[in-house]
This record gives C-alpha cells, sequence and structure tokens, in this order.
C-alpha cells in the first residue's frame, strides 16, 4: 500500500444527530477518521483533548454557538493551532462577516454536498502535503 495518504481526523459539531451520522458516515467511507460533538461547548472539551485536522463547524447550536466556538479558539491559539475549520451553516450568509474577521475562509451551506466535503478532503491532504 505505498503511496498511501494520511488518515485525516474530522471533528464534526452539529447539534442534528442525522447530519452528524451522515458527515461521519461519508468521512469514514473516504478512509478517514470521524469524531462528533453535539455542541459547541463539547466541541471545545474535545479540542483540549484530542488533535484533529478538520472541524466541521454548524452555527446554529445550543450551549455554545460556532461563532463563539471560533471564538474561543482565538482565545487559545495553543489549543488546536494547525485545525483546519469548516463553517457549515444554513445561514452562513449573514455571520459571513464575523466569520471574515475571525479568519474563516472556508464556508459552506447546507445542505452540503457530498462532492463539497470529498473535494474539502481532497484539499486537505494537499495543503498537508505541501
Amino acid at each position: 500500500m505505498g503511496g498511501q495518504t494520511r488518515e485525516l481526523r474530522f471533528l464534526v459539531v452539529d447539534d442534528n444527530e442525522d447530519i452528524r451520522d451522515v458527515f461521519c458516515r461519508l468521512i469514514e467511507r473516504a478512509g478517514h477518521a470521524s469524531s462528533t460533538a453535539a455542541d459547541g461547548q463539547e466541541a471545545v472539551d474535545i479540542l483540549q483533548r484530542e488533535a484533529f485536522d478538520v472541524m466541521l463547524l454548524d452555527l446554529t447550536m445550543p450551549r455554545m454557538n460556532g461563532v463563539e466556538v471560533v471564538r474561543w479558539m482565538r482565545a487559545h491559539p495553543d489549543v488546536a493551532p494547525d485545525l483546519r475549520v469548516v463553517v457549515i451553516s444554513a445561514w452562513a450568509g449573514e455571520h459571513r462577516a464575523v466569520l471574515q474577521e475571525l479568519g474563516i475562509e472556508n464556508v459552506m451551506q447546507k445542505p452540503l454536498r457530498i462532492q463539497q466535503l470529498t473535494d474539502l478532503i481532497s484539499e486537505t491532504l494537499l495543503d498537508l502535503e505541501s
């Protein structure tokens, strides 16, 4: 199995269990690993214990929303310095200005198409290899 690309570790953060399941299945089918968090508070707890390559982050969640998670990460730059944050939201447009301000370039609209996730995986692997 020469030339096998490395396994990426995804953290899927969404308060909708069905969405978490779909993302995890897609990620795992592509040969990568996934963990999930049901809201921003849980995500922040997990990020302090484990390392991930990519976080798929919903914006609208109870307890701690996606924007608050990114703000928390900016306030704790040592926690996940190399994490690629991808915001996935049906309402991303409304938050675009604040997301740009926080340095989030990757924003995807819900519902996410499988191809978008596949492209994201490829892009992330390319970035890591370069």
